[in-house]
């Protein structure tokens, strides 16, 4: 595709890009950080352009080339920022927090509550790391209240709308009956049903990690738009005591789980990591896999399974052409790298729905016409630009 240039940064934090109208002058080169989905503007745009290669159409005016509105990308600026350009003045007032509420279960013997207090006191430490509100349920028993009760209340406490989300990871064993799934408590237990009630009234992005076994059925329950849902299993009938929050809560600080090299660890990688090492277990022991993790963030109660991903994208396409998960839950990060934590909580929110806008776009991208795809794309890109540009853009030169 004519017009397009390609550099990374000889240090690797860069993908230079800018989009300018055709005939305008490219903007100056800025610096940007290395954000997970840079990579995937210059692998769309990439794409395009391998794809016009292998057609012989690349330059060719006769099919359609230039546009009076080309999509220019060019050694330079780029749509993310360095956390050192901001106008910290810009960010006032209290800046809102993530929330991360663990649960508890029974364990049923000491070696399982042994286990399961190890996997909340890392959430606990990966929380504090992310400078987020910790709370928990089920490491004390408090008189009163039952733990049943107490997750309702503590749920209704952190409801209010926020662009900042709520973390709710269930830790412990589940059971099935062939109708309700059921996490257990000690005493009473919450069905699937029950807890979809009580997050309904949550007005604010949330992740439902359930590892416990026979968590499957929660799933469609609980899924729904800016959600993410996790589960060990794929179903109910998954019964045996489940390894995925081990090896997922060991996955949440750990450099190994960066896949798209940002320097955080999303919840999405955070899952994929503990996914792949739960079946490197099962392997490992020649034993028959028990668990298959499910994860849902497009609210359309499907789930998609771990090995349908390549790196942190799905590549297979489901049979009733439902749309693949993935693009939220990596926008979920609970310990951000310093330029992401840099971000005002609504220029990320708002940097978010581009984001998922244009991965929305790249999944429809065998079905649009060129020109439409381009256009979309170009439309996209701008308003990421316009977004930086209100609030000062970036002031440093790459070449510095």
């Amino acid at each position: 595709m004519e017009g397009i240039a390609m550099k990374t940064h000889p240090c690797g934090r860069f993908i230079p890009l800018v989009v300018h109208r055709e005939g305008e002058a490219p903007a100056e080169p800025q610096a940007i950080s290395s954000r997970r989905f840079d990579e995937d503007l210059a692998s769309t745009i990439s794409e395009f352009r391998d794809d016009r290669l292998a057609s012989g159409t690349a330059g060719d005016p006769q099919a359609g080339a230039p546009r009076p509105l080309a999509l220019s990308v060019a050694v330079g600026a780029a749509v993310v920022l360095v956390a050192a350009s901001f106008n910290h003045s810009a960010i006032a007032g209290d800046v809102p927090k993530q929330s991360v509420l663990v649960v508890v279960g029974a364990g049923g013997n000491e070696e399982y509550s042994r286990q399961f207090r190890l996997w909340a006191e890392r959430w606990k430490s990966a929380a504090e790391r992310g400078g987020a509100e910790f709370a928990a349920i089920g490491l004390e028993q408090p008189e009163g209240s039952s733990d049943r009760e107490r997750l309702q209340q503590r749920l209704a406490e952190r409801s209010a709308a926020s662009t900042e989300p709520l973390w709710l990871v269930l830790i412990g064993h589940g059971t099935y009956d062939g109708k309700t799934a059921r996490f257990n408590l000690a005493g009473p237990d919450v069905s699937e049903a029950e807890l979809g009630e009580w997050v309904r009234a949550v007005k604010r992005p949330v992740a439902i990690i359930n590892t416990a076994s026979s968590s499957g059925p929660f799933l469609a329950e609980l899924s729904a738009p800016d959600r993410v849902v996790i589960t060990a299993t794929r179903s109910g009938s998954e019964f045996n005591y489940a390894r995925l929050g081990d090896f997922l809560s060991s996955a949440l600080v750990d450099p190994a789980a960066d896949l798209d090299k940002d320097d955080q660890v999303s919840l999405l990688e955070a899952w994929l990591q503990g996914a792949a090492r739960t079946r490197e277990f099962y392997s490992s022991e020649a034993r028959l896999a028990t668990e298959h993790a499910l994860i849902d963030d497009n609210g359309d109660k499907q789930g998609t399974p771990a090995d349908w991903f390549r790196g942190v994208r799905a590549i297979k396409a489901a049979k009733d052409g439902a749309a693949l998960d993935g693009p939220r839950a990596a926008q979920f990060v609970l310990v951000k790298s310093p330029g992401e934590s840099e971000l005002p909580p609504e220029v990320r929110a708002s940097r978010d729905e581009l984001e998922r806008e244009l991965a929305e776009l790249r999944a429809q991208k065998p079905h649009l016409a060129e020109e439409e795809y381009l256009q979309r794309l170009e439309g996209i890109l701008l308003d990421l630009g316009r977004l930086y540009g209100e609030i000062g853009g970036p002031t440093v030169s790459p070449s510095k």
